[in-house]
């Protein structure tokens, strides 16, 4: 089993709208609503490519309710803890207008108290020990603490469990304070660390076995050990991209759960990332397209202690 972190869940909303005019009246024409969060959205795609998997959650009153039972009902097991303020929801807008389409909004979440997070961590080492690996992804509520990732990483590595982690800013600077297993981080995640890219990965290997470093439509480098290797794939028709890092993160997870060598990993990633792209439901994919574009992506080596 895979166990996906999520402290701040969100409802994810697409609304779709023809045009907005700041200062006046916008009125939304449609809205679909979907769980979210990024380790929701890693925890969905597992799901997908019929992997076990376990969502670990700080659920916030009705709507934190909304999306663990969603989630349920799809066949994804829960746990976590409950607060009665409500988790938030994050939209993205649709629009013919190139200025608006696919711009993001996103509610900030439930306040998180020193006590809500120490029940957190128990239950997250509680659950971690029935794990193979460990995904934490995503922003934390306010309260939490500024080296919440890192606390959350020494849990799981003081019971012998494998984590690959996604943050950012002040969580991500003080996690990588600390040895885990694998990082997944994007070209602007890099610059916060004041380094040219390949710099960071070489440091970064020092301390972390995996590294998932992605660029956008350039593709993903993965750094595995002593090797690296480049894959991507070219996809047309592109329905949405929000959730597309999470989906790569659910396939290197699923790589590195079934002992599978870099290259396949990375082709695993690449596959599962573009497929999400395809699928305009948001943080989605469609394990037939992810099978489709195993076939497509293409890899060449980095570098190799072979």
């Amino acid at each position: 089993m895979i166990l996906c972190v999520c402290a701040n869940p969100s409802i994810d909303c697409y609304a779709w709208l023809e045009d907005f005019k700041p200062g006046g009246v916008n009125r939304i024409d449609r809205l679909k609503q979907f769980p979210g969060g990024k380790a929701t959205h890693i925890a969905l795609a597992l799901n997908a490519m019929s992997i076990e998997s376990e969502l670990l959650a700080i659920w916030g009153g009705t709507t934190g309710q909304w999306i663990k039972k969603t989630c349920e009902e799809k066949g994804i097991a829960t746990s976590g803890i409950d607060l009665d303020e409500n988790s938030r929801k994050c939209y993205t807008f649709r629009s013919k207008n190139p200025k608006i389409k696919n711009t993001e909004i996103l509610e900030p979440g439930p306040h998180c108290t020193d006590e809500n997070w120490t029940d957190f961590l128990k239950i997250l080492k509680s659950r971690a020990s029935r794990a193979e690996l460990v995904c934490i992804s995503g922003s934390l509520p306010a309260g939490c603490p500024d080296d919440g990732y890192r606390q959350m990483i020494d849990v799981c590595s003081s019971i012998g469990i494998r984590t690959i982690i996604d943050c950012s800013g002040v969580q991500l600077k003080n996690a990588l304070k600390t040895t885990f297993y694998g990082l997944h981080i994007n070209q602007d995640e890099t610059q916060q660390l004041g380094e040219d890219v390949m710099a960071v990965a070489k440091r970064l290997q020092e301390t972390i076995q995996l590294i998932a470093l992605t660029n956008g439509k350039k593709g993903l480098s993965l750094f595995y050990g002593k090797d690296a290797v480049h894959a991507n794939v070219k996809i047309e028709n592109i329905k949405s991209t929000v959730g597309a890092g999470d989906c790569l993160t659910a396939g290197i997870a699923f790589g590195v759960s079934q002992n599978k060598t870099i290259e396949d990993i990375a082709r695993l990633g690449a596959a599962c990332g573009a497929a999400n792209c395809l699928n305009e439901d948001l943080g989605l994919l469609n394990r037939k397209d992810v099978e489709g574009l195993l076939k497509k992506v293409k890899t060449k080596t980095l570098y190799s202690a072979a």
